[in-house]
Protein backbone atom coordinates (compact mmCIF):
# COMPACT_ATOMS: atom_id res chain seq x y z
CA UNK A 1 0.00 0.00 0.00
CA UNK A 2 1.92 3.39 -1.00
CA UNK A 3 0.12 6.68 -1.43
CA UNK A 4 0.29 9.02 -3.96
CA UNK A 5 -1.14 12.58 -3.42
CA UNK A 6 -3.47 11.37 -0.51
CA UNK A 7 -4.67 8.80 -2.03
CA UNK A 8 -4.33 5.20 -1.22
CA UNK A 9 -3.05 2.85 -3.98
CA UNK A 10 -2.40 -0.86 -3.85
CA UNK A 11 0.59 -2.03 -5.20
CA UNK A 12 1.24 -5.05 -7.06
CA UNK A 13 3.71 -7.65 -5.78
CA UNK A 14 7.43 -8.60 -7.59
CA UNK A 15 5.84 -11.98 -8.57
CA UNK A 16 2.97 -10.38 -10.43
CA UNK A 17 3.53 -10.69 -14.34
CA UNK A 18 2.90 -7.16 -14.61
CA UNK A 19 5.89 -6.43 -12.47
CA UNK A 20 8.20 -9.06 -12.99
CA UNK A 21 7.98 -9.39 -16.63
CA UNK A 22 8.75 -5.64 -17.89
CA UNK A 23 11.73 -5.84 -15.10
CA UNK A 24 13.44 -8.46 -16.87
CA UNK A 25 12.59 -6.87 -20.44
CA UNK A 26 13.95 -3.54 -19.41
CA UNK A 27 17.25 -4.91 -17.09
CA UNK A 28 18.22 -6.92 -19.71
CA UNK A 29 17.79 -4.68 -23.13
CA UNK A 30 19.45 -2.05 -21.01
CA UNK A 31 22.37 -4.07 -19.96
CA UNK A 32 22.99 -4.60 -23.10
CA UNK A 33 22.96 -1.44 -24.60
CA UNK A 34 26.46 -0.65 -22.75
CA UNK A 35 28.21 -2.51 -24.95
CA UNK A 36 26.58 -0.28 -28.10
CA UNK A 37 26.97 2.79 -26.65
CA UNK A 38 30.68 2.02 -26.59
CA UNK A 39 30.49 1.21 -30.51
CA UNK A 40 28.82 4.64 -30.72
CA UNK A 41 32.29 6.47 -29.56
CA UNK A 42 33.93 6.91 -32.79
CA UNK A 43 34.23 9.36 -35.56
CA UNK A 44 30.29 10.85 -34.77
CA UNK A 45 30.48 13.43 -31.84
CA UNK A 46 28.40 11.63 -28.84
CA UNK A 47 25.81 14.66 -29.13
CA UNK A 48 25.00 13.60 -32.48
CA UNK A 49 24.80 10.27 -32.01
CA UNK A 50 22.24 11.06 -29.13
CA UNK A 51 20.33 13.18 -31.58
CA UNK A 52 20.26 10.26 -33.53
CA UNK A 53 19.14 7.70 -31.57
CA UNK A 54 15.94 10.23 -29.65
CA UNK A 55 14.86 11.02 -33.68
CA UNK A 56 14.42 7.58 -34.63
CA UNK A 57 12.90 7.11 -31.11
CA UNK A 58 10.45 9.79 -31.52
CA UNK A 59 9.06 8.80 -34.49
CA UNK A 60 8.87 5.08 -33.28
CA UNK A 61 6.74 6.31 -30.42
CA UNK A 62 4.75 8.33 -32.60
CA UNK A 63 3.93 5.52 -34.37
CA UNK A 64 3.26 3.26 -31.41
CA UNK A 65 0.99 5.80 -30.16
CA UNK A 66 -1.24 5.29 -33.12
CA UNK A 67 -0.88 1.68 -33.10
CA UNK A 68 -2.33 1.56 -29.66
CA UNK A 69 -4.65 4.18 -30.11
CA UNK A 70 -3.13 6.43 -27.67
CA UNK A 71 -4.43 10.26 -28.00
CA UNK A 72 -1.30 12.58 -28.88
CA UNK A 73 -3.02 15.73 -28.42
CA UNK A 74 -1.89 17.43 -25.28
CA UNK A 75 -2.93 20.60 -23.39
CA UNK A 76 -0.68 23.79 -23.00
CA UNK A 77 0.83 23.03 -18.99
CA UNK A 78 1.77 19.08 -20.79
CA UNK A 79 3.29 20.97 -23.38
CA UNK A 80 5.84 22.70 -20.69
CA UNK A 81 5.88 19.67 -18.82
CA UNK A 82 7.05 17.53 -21.89
CA UNK A 83 9.75 19.65 -22.97
CA UNK A 84 10.95 19.49 -19.47
CA UNK A 85 11.05 15.85 -19.12
CA UNK A 86 12.34 15.91 -22.74
CA UNK A 87 15.66 18.29 -22.03
CA UNK A 88 16.16 16.39 -18.35
CA UNK A 89 15.39 12.68 -19.52
CA UNK A 90 16.40 12.31 -23.54
CA UNK A 91 18.77 15.61 -24.04
CA UNK A 92 21.18 16.10 -20.47
CA UNK A 93 20.94 12.35 -19.40
CA UNK A 94 21.91 11.03 -22.20
CA UNK A 95 24.46 13.51 -23.28
CA UNK A 96 26.01 13.08 -19.68
CA UNK A 97 26.11 9.64 -20.38
CA UNK A 98 27.75 9.26 -23.78
CA UNK A 99 30.84 12.60 -22.38
CA UNK A 100 31.37 10.04 -19.48
CA UNK A 101 32.39 6.91 -21.00
CA UNK A 102 34.71 9.27 -23.23
CA UNK A 103 36.98 9.28 -19.49
CA UNK A 104 36.12 6.11 -17.82
CA UNK A 105 34.68 2.41 -18.51
CA UNK A 106 31.36 1.44 -19.95
CA UNK A 107 30.80 -1.10 -17.06
CA UNK A 108 31.74 1.61 -14.17
CA UNK A 109 29.22 4.03 -15.60
CA UNK A 110 26.46 1.28 -15.77
CA UNK A 111 27.61 0.44 -12.00
CA UNK A 112 27.42 4.11 -11.09
CA UNK A 113 23.68 4.41 -12.40
CA UNK A 114 22.85 1.64 -9.81
CA UNK A 115 22.44 4.71 -7.33
CA UNK A 116 19.86 5.64 -9.04
CA UNK A 117 17.99 3.79 -6.74
CA UNK A 118 18.85 6.48 -3.57
CA UNK A 119 17.56 9.76 -5.15
CA UNK A 120 14.59 7.88 -6.75
CA UNK A 121 13.32 6.46 -3.39
CA UNK A 122 14.34 10.13 -1.40
CA UNK A 123 12.29 11.86 -4.33
CA UNK A 124 9.37 9.42 -4.15
CA UNK A 125 9.62 10.08 -0.39
CA UNK A 126 8.81 13.80 -0.67
CA UNK A 127 7.45 14.29 -3.78
CA UNK A 128 4.86 11.62 -3.70
CA UNK A 129 4.22 10.31 -0.23
CA UNK A 130 5.55 7.38 -0.59
CA UNK A 131 7.14 5.77 2.78
CA UNK A 132 10.48 4.28 2.43
CA UNK A 133 10.00 0.87 3.96
CA UNK A 134 12.42 -1.23 6.37
CA UNK A 135 12.98 -4.19 3.92
CA UNK A 136 13.77 -1.79 1.19
CA UNK A 137 16.17 0.08 3.22
CA UNK A 138 18.01 -3.58 4.20
CA UNK A 139 18.07 -4.56 0.84
CA UNK A 140 19.24 -1.68 -0.57
CA UNK A 141 22.09 -1.46 1.97
CA UNK A 142 23.14 -4.65 1.03
CA UNK A 143 22.68 -4.19 -2.62
CA UNK A 144 24.87 -0.90 -2.26
CA UNK A 145 27.59 -2.78 -0.91
CA UNK A 146 27.22 -5.08 -4.04
CA UNK A 147 27.67 -1.74 -6.20
CA UNK A 148 30.40 -0.97 -4.35
CA UNK A 149 32.05 -3.65 -4.80
CA UNK A 150 31.29 -3.50 -8.42
CA UNK A 151 32.76 -0.60 -8.91
CA UNK A 152 35.98 -1.20 -7.46
CA UNK A 153 36.61 -3.98 -9.30
CA UNK A 154 35.96 -1.38 -12.28
CA UNK A 155 37.62 1.31 -11.17
CA UNK A 156 40.78 -0.98 -11.46
CA UNK A 157 40.42 -2.13 -14.62
CA UNK A 158 39.79 1.49 -16.07
CA UNK A 159 42.58 1.69 -18.23
CA UNK A 160 43.39 5.95 -17.14
CA UNK A 161 44.59 8.12 -15.10
CA UNK A 162 42.73 9.29 -11.12
CA UNK A 163 41.71 12.91 -12.73
CA UNK A 164 39.88 10.72 -15.57
CA UNK A 165 38.23 9.26 -13.30
CA UNK A 166 36.66 12.03 -11.03
CA UNK A 167 35.53 13.50 -14.27
CA UNK A 168 33.60 10.60 -15.74
CA UNK A 169 32.24 9.26 -12.50
CA UNK A 170 31.20 13.62 -12.04
CA UNK A 171 29.32 13.20 -15.18
CA UNK A 172 28.02 10.10 -14.31
CA UNK A 173 26.72 11.54 -11.26
CA UNK A 174 24.91 14.43 -13.26
CA UNK A 175 23.33 11.71 -15.67
CA UNK A 176 21.90 10.11 -12.37
CA UNK A 177 20.69 13.24 -10.85
CA UNK A 178 18.52 14.74 -14.67
CA UNK A 179 17.40 10.45 -14.93
CA UNK A 180 16.21 10.42 -11.50
CA UNK A 181 14.19 13.70 -11.18
CA UNK A 182 12.63 12.92 -14.77
CA UNK A 183 11.75 9.32 -13.33
CA UNK A 184 9.93 10.91 -10.03
CA UNK A 185 8.37 13.40 -12.09
CA UNK A 186 6.55 11.19 -14.63
CA UNK A 187 4.87 9.71 -11.56
CA UNK A 188 3.11 13.39 -10.23
CA UNK A 189 -0.59 13.47 -10.55
CA UNK A 190 0.20 16.55 -12.98
CA UNK A 191 2.02 14.01 -15.37
CA UNK A 192 0.53 10.82 -14.88
CA UNK A 193 -3.28 12.00 -15.78
CA UNK A 194 -1.79 11.06 -19.46
CA UNK A 195 -0.95 7.95 -20.85
CA UNK A 196 2.81 6.56 -20.50
CA UNK A 197 3.36 6.30 -23.97
CA UNK A 198 1.80 9.93 -25.35
CA UNK A 199 4.19 11.71 -22.54
CA UNK A 200 7.16 9.94 -23.77
CA UNK A 201 6.40 10.50 -27.32
CA UNK A 202 6.35 14.31 -26.91
CA UNK A 203 8.79 14.01 -24.37
CA UNK A 204 11.61 12.53 -26.70
CA UNK A 205 10.54 14.77 -29.68
CA UNK A 206 11.58 17.65 -27.57
CA UNK A 207 14.40 15.78 -26.55
CA UNK A 208 16.10 15.09 -30.09
CA UNK A 209 15.17 18.95 -30.94
CA UNK A 210 17.09 19.66 -27.58
CA UNK A 211 20.07 17.19 -28.75
CA UNK A 212 20.40 18.69 -32.52
CA UNK A 213 20.31 22.40 -31.14
CA UNK A 214 23.54 21.72 -28.67
CA UNK A 215 25.21 19.13 -31.07
CA UNK A 216 25.07 21.88 -33.99
CA UNK A 217 26.37 24.33 -31.48
CA UNK A 218 29.20 22.55 -29.40
CA UNK A 219 29.82 20.13 -32.92
CA UNK A 220 29.21 22.06 -35.73
CA UNK A 221 26.86 19.94 -38.69
CA UNK A 222 26.23 16.89 -38.34
CA UNK A 223 28.38 13.95 -38.78
CA UNK A 224 27.19 10.57 -39.58
CA UNK A 225 29.28 7.08 -39.56
CA UNK A 226 28.18 4.85 -42.92
CA UNK A 227 29.40 1.38 -41.12
CA UNK A 228 26.57 -0.45 -40.77
CA UNK A 229 27.68 -1.74 -37.27
CA UNK A 230 27.21 2.10 -36.37
CA UNK A 231 23.86 2.56 -38.50
CA UNK A 232 22.42 -0.87 -36.99
CA UNK A 233 22.83 0.77 -33.42
CA UNK A 234 21.43 3.66 -33.74
CA UNK A 235 18.25 1.65 -34.79
CA UNK A 236 18.78 -0.90 -31.63
CA UNK A 237 19.04 1.85 -29.33
CA UNK A 238 16.72 3.65 -31.16
CA UNK A 239 13.79 1.04 -31.18
CA UNK A 240 14.96 -1.55 -28.59
CA UNK A 241 16.64 0.49 -26.16
CA UNK A 242 14.34 3.48 -26.13
CA UNK A 243 10.62 2.60 -28.07
CA UNK A 244 10.70 -0.93 -26.42
CA UNK A 245 11.85 -0.26 -22.94
CA UNK A 246 11.17 3.13 -21.77
CA UNK A 247 7.30 2.72 -21.91
CA UNK A 248 7.64 -0.48 -19.86
CA UNK A 249 10.09 1.34 -17.11
CA UNK A 250 7.89 4.27 -16.71
CA UNK A 251 4.81 1.99 -16.72
CA UNK A 252 6.63 -0.24 -13.48
CA UNK A 253 7.13 3.26 -12.16
CA UNK A 254 3.65 4.04 -11.72
CA UNK A 255 2.98 0.03 -10.51
CA UNK A 256 5.88 -0.35 -7.77
CA UNK A 257 7.19 3.43 -7.62
CA UNK A 258 10.77 5.19 -8.94
CA UNK A 259 12.80 3.77 -6.08
CA UNK A 260 11.88 -0.29 -6.48
CA UNK A 261 11.56 0.16 -10.02
CA UNK A 262 15.19 1.90 -10.38
CA UNK A 263 16.37 -1.33 -9.25
CA UNK A 264 16.36 -2.16 -12.80
CA UNK A 265 19.82 -0.13 -12.86
CA UNK A 266 21.30 -2.17 -10.27
CA UNK A 267 20.97 -5.49 -12.48
CA UNK A 268 21.73 -4.03 -15.07
CA UNK A 269 25.50 -3.94 -15.12
CA UNK A 270 25.62 -7.48 -13.89
CA UNK A 271 23.79 -8.00 -16.93
CA UNK A 272 26.43 -5.63 -18.97
CA UNK A 273 29.12 -8.06 -17.70
CA UNK A 274 27.54 -11.32 -18.43
CA UNK A 275 27.22 -10.13 -22.15
CA UNK A 276 30.68 -8.82 -21.74
CA UNK A 277 31.82 -12.13 -20.52
CA UNK A 278 30.08 -14.14 -23.47
CA UNK A 279 31.09 -11.45 -26.20
CA UNK A 280 34.36 -9.71 -25.32
CA UNK A 281 35.77 -12.43 -22.91
CA UNK A 282 35.44 -10.13 -19.59
CA UNK A 283 36.77 -12.59 -16.56
CA UNK A 284 34.79 -12.46 -13.42
CA UNK A 285 37.28 -11.47 -10.19
CA UNK A 286 35.90 -12.60 -6.91
CA UNK A 287 35.41 -8.76 -6.09
CA UNK A 288 32.60 -8.24 -8.82
CA UNK A 289 31.64 -11.84 -8.34
CA UNK A 290 30.53 -11.06 -4.81
CA UNK A 291 29.41 -7.60 -5.59
CA UNK A 292 27.09 -9.49 -8.31
CA UNK A 293 26.00 -11.81 -5.70
CA UNK A 294 25.08 -9.00 -3.09
CA UNK A 295 23.75 -7.00 -5.41
CA UNK A 296 20.84 -9.98 -6.17
CA UNK A 297 20.30 -10.85 -2.91
CA UNK A 298 19.67 -7.00 -1.90
CA UNK A 299 17.07 -7.00 -4.97
CA UNK A 300 15.51 -10.05 -3.29
CA UNK A 301 15.23 -8.68 0.16
CA UNK A 302 14.48 -4.88 -1.03
CA UNK A 303 11.30 -6.40 -3.24
CA UNK A 304 9.52 -7.93 -0.03
CA UNK A 305 8.11 -3.98 0.70
CA UNK A 306 5.07 -3.04 -0.80
CA UNK A 307 6.32 0.78 -0.73
CA UNK A 308 9.42 3.18 -1.69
Amino acid sequence: MSTTGGESVVEPGFLAPRVWMPFVVVSLIWGSTWLVIRDQLGTVPASWSVTYRFIFAAIGMVILAVVMRQPLKIDRPMVGWTIFLGVLQFAMNFNFVYAAEHHITSGLVAVMFALLIVPNALLAKYWLGRQIGGAFILGSAIASLGVGLLMLQEYRAAPVGEAEVLLGLSLTLCAVTTASISNVLQVTPQIARYPTITILAWSMFWGSIANAVFAFITQGPPVIDTRPGYIGGVLYLSIIGSVVTFPLYFRLMRDIGPGKAAYTGVVIPVVAMVLSTIFEGYVWSMLALAGGVLVMVGLVVAMQTRNA
